[in-house]
């Protein structure tokens, strides 16, 4: 069983040698099976996320995080299944029953204090079952958290919510944004090297797919850790399906066309992670 140090020292392996890892979010069981194939194929380690939207779309944790985990067991590198932006504490005891092996709790939209407090709740139960937690610092709310567009990390009050909340990892808000469908946000990296010297933990990069490649080596080299990419993915996947689409309109078995999205889906997950890799 993968424990909390696991999680530790797969961002810190990573870092030695340069690099980060790369964090990739489950949406269809497709986008689990496309992700290990593409790290089996880079030889890299990988970490499968699991969102509270995908938690909803699919009705409910078990069903798409047994199966996760089930592929993470399968595969020949290692594979960590975490759980991404969960509010709800429920669905983090039932993922901690389930097997996760880490937890972003997301205590964004509450006040500075309410965050700490819940975070720190949350980081004692998960630490107490072995599962590793990751938390954000909340300034400004909405979908984006943190990672709305404008929103930076103070290096000294990340500083003393890691401290006080005890948290393993800590995401925060460096100039990317969710659910870009361009490549053209930049990282302010001088931030990303004040916040590595002042907080004790792993740094977490959300809202990477909007991120050039060189934005990216660039935010690892600076100090990140873990680099968090879906919306990116999800664009190659939808293309390679749509395209099938237009070409064969009389397609009706969805295997035919699913399976080319997976396949997108893994190559860039293995250029990816040979990228992020250092």
């Amino acid at each position: 069983m993968i424990t909390r140090p696991a999680f530790a020292r797969l961002l810190a392996s990573a870092q030695d040698r340069g690099g980060a890892v790369g964090a990739f979010n489950v949406i269809l069981l497709e986008h689990a099976e496309a992700i290990v194939s593409g790290a089996e194929q880079a030889r890299l380690p990988v970490i499968l996320q699991i969102s509270e939207n995908c938690v909803t779309y699919h009705g409910g944790l078990a069903p798409i995080t047994a199966a996760s985990l089930e592929i993470a067991r399968r595969a020949s590198v290692e594979v960590l299944v975490h759980l991404d932006h969960i509010e709800d504490t429920g669905l983090v005891r039932e993922g901690i029953e389930l097997g996760v092996h880490s937890v972003m709790y997301d205590g964004s939209r509450l006040s500075y204090a309410d965050n700490v407090r819940s975070t720190r709740e949350v980081a004692d139960l998960c630490h107490a079952a072995g599962v590793a937690v990751e938390a954000e610092l909340g300034e400004v709310g909405g979908k984006d958290g943190v990672h709305a567009p404008g929103a930076r990390t103070d290096p000294d009050e990340a500083a003393e919510f890691v401290a006080a909340t005890g948290v393993d990892a800590l995401a925060v808000a460096v100039g990317t944004s969710h659910a870009m469908l361009s490549r053209t946000a930049s990282v302010d990296r001088g931030l990303v090297t004040r916040l590595r010297d002042a907080v004790p933990v792993p740094l977490v990069l959300h809202g990477s797919s909007g991120l050039s490649d060189d934005e990216l080596r660039g935010a690892v080299a600076a100090g990140m850790a873990k680099i968090n990419i879906s919306t990116h993915l999800n664009g190659l996947f939808t293309g390679a399906v749509r395209q099938f689409l237009e070409e064969q309109p009389e397609a009706v078995d969805p295997r035919k066309y699913v399976r080319l999205g997976r396949s997108a889906v893994a190559a860039e997950t293995a250029r990816l992670l040979r990228l992020l890799a250092g």
